[in-house]
């Protein structure tokens, strides 16, 4: 047998690919390496007790608190009005788009779907205060007070925006499923939904749980639209009606202000950001186990 001719052009896509992943390693890294210092520092004045314990955060005041509790209270209600609104929906759109849907109808409502992704987050922001807030407030019984700014209006219009993410991640896990399946369940005369909702779904619940937890982080770090619709106000309740401060809200809010560089303030946008940051790894963690153990490997 001859040698083979050296393939240099190959080689030079394996090493940028290598390259793409060391530099998305290295990013990370990165990020970790800029919150632990100004944590850490964070933590030697204010005690993990405190920290994760406290039900008053007001470390931009003179008289300061250093309890997370609101924020993270805040996240969770905004974060769960959303997935109601998103996982249903988007779920229901990627079954259709990949079981009911003709070629041809899909082809217009995918990338139709996907264009929400594209709008900017700040649009969506003021597309809550400005619409959804003054219907809720004609919708809403005369005895529910909802203020100008608050979390359900976010937390509408966030699950709107991740719809996309779900859908579209759930509609490629859908259709991944082989026809074999599909034809093996309606030749034992099946119908359609129940081949939809009893094969193809179980076949692709790894998928749908990755595209979930996705949304799930997307919806976690969202910024804009919690800062614009949801308020400034670190209150630690779970009545979304009110207006409310979650994690992403109070970064961007001390981050653009006046607080001196070093000082304890300062240090709590880097703590607030690593406890972000932990939760979203730990989700993803999770994520991982969930799709290892449902994933469903076809030959």
């Amino acid at each position: 047998m001859r040698r083979t001719r050296p393939r240099y052009g190959e080689a030079a896509i394996k090493g940028l690919l290598l390259t793409a992943a060391l530099v998305s390693v290295a990013t990370t890294v990165g990020i970790v390496v800029s919150l632990i210092p100004p944590a850490v520092e964070f933590f030697r004045t204010v005690s993990l007790s405190e920290f994760f314990t406290g039900t008053q955060w007001t470390p931009l005041f003179a008289d300061k608190h250093f309890g997370v509790l609101p924020l993270v209270a805040a996240t969770l209600v905004i974060t769960g009005i959303a997935l109601l609104v998103a996982i249903p929906v988007g779920l229901g759109a990627a079954i259709y788009l990949s079981e009911y849907a003709r070629p041809g109808v899909r082809k217009v409502l995918k990338p139709s779907l996907e264009i929400l992704a594209g709008i900017p987050t700040v649009v969506y922001g003021f597309f809550a205060l400005a619409f959804i807030t003054p219907l809720l407030r004609d919708i809403l019984p005369s005895g529910w007070d909802i203020s100008v700014r608050n979390g359900l209006s976010a937390g509408l219009v966030m699950g709107v925006m991740i719809v996309p993410t779900i859908a579209s991640l759930t509609e490629d896990a859908l259709s991944a499923v082989p026809h074999s399946l599909r034809d093996g369940a309606f030749a034992l005369g099946s119908g359609k939904r129940t081949v939809s909702v009893r094969v193809v779904v179980p076949a692709a619940l790894s998928g749908i749980v990755a595209a979930c937890v996705l949304g799930i982080s997307r919806a976690v770090g969202e910024t804009m639209i919690v800062l614009i619709a949801a308020g400034s106000t670190p209150e630690f309740t779970i009545n979304p009606l009110v207006e409310m401060e979650t994690m992403t809200a109070f970064i961007a809010r001390a981050a653009s202000g006046d607080v001196p560089v070093g000082s304890i303030s300062y240090n709590t946008i880097f703590a607030v950001g690593a406890l972000l940051f932990l939760a979203t790894f730990v989700m993803n963690m999770i994520s991982i186990r969930l799709v290892r153990k449902y994933r469903e490997v076809y030959e």
